[in-house]
């Protein structure tokens, strides 16, 4: 399969979901182009809390999605410090970083993706300390852990980021929280520069995917020039 036709064939699997989601009133709003902010995600967010990695982190990485939003919650609220990453990755220092223990407002507050943005403190990936979890969203995921994202590619660059700057390690677990129904039974296409999750959490069950090799940092060939140009750490640092 071309990558064209790779393409393609994402952008059926999401509309698929998207359409489903909605049918079945698992989200409280149309998610069309969205990672979808499902019915009982605050259930997936303690969900993921009872798992060692979460107990054992003190970093978390998290997308700044509404789906993903009870998670940072939570995470803030037991102390953990939490990374987002800045619109589009657009700004000079591409990640906000909230610190539980510098916060001027309430855990609740700050977990706003628009709130974080004006109350956490931005760093560029060199400022960043080791993550210990990943938490990302997802339109769809199966059990061996690939997933698609809504299609703009922004979380395969921050991980690949990340990844380079030796900031993830190979044993830290990539998690995301999702509504069952995004859960596929099927084949999911994808492309090199695509990471999978290792953990899948939904309100009702918890999956462990099995171990696979990651993209250990940014693939360039895959990246547009256009796109490059509009983010200042990837034109920093394109050799």
């Amino acid at each position: 399969m071309n990558s064209d036709a790779i393409r393609e064939e994402k952008q059926k699997i999401r509309e698929r979901v998207w359409r489903l989601l909605e049918s079945e009133n698992a989200v409280s709003a149309s998610v069309t182009g969205r990672i979808p902010s499902f019915v009982g995600s605050t259930a997936a967010a303690f969900r993921l809390s009872e798992h060692p990695a979460w107990r054992a982190s003190r970093i978390i990485k998290a997308v700044p999605d509404k789906a993903q939003m009870p998670v940072r919650e939570l995470a803030l609220k037991e102390g953990k410090g939490v990374y987002m990453a800045a619109p589009k990755l657009a700004a000079s220092k591409p990640f906000y970083f909230l610190d539980p223990e510098a916060l001027t407002i309430t855990p609740g507050e700050a977990a706003e993706r628009r709130a974080a943005e004006e109350h956490a403190l931005p760093v560029d990936v060199q400022e960043m300390p080791p993550v210990d979890l990943v938490v990302c969203g997802s339109v769809a995921v199966n059990a061996k852990g690939a997933r698609l994202g809504k299609g703009a590619g922004y979380a395969d660059i921050e991980v690949a980021l990340l990844q380079e700057a030796g900031l993830i390690a190979r044993d830290v677990l990539i998690a995301t929280t999702v509504h069952d129904l995004q859960v596929v039974d099927f084949e999911i296409p994808e492309s090199p520069h695509d990471f999978r999750v290792d953990l899948i959490v939904t309100p009702e069950r918890l999956i462990e995917c099995p171990p696979h090799e990651r993209p250990q940092g940014i693939l360039w060939e895959s990246l547009k020039p256009e796109m490059i140009a509009e983010i200042p750490a990837l034109a920093n640092r394109r050799p």
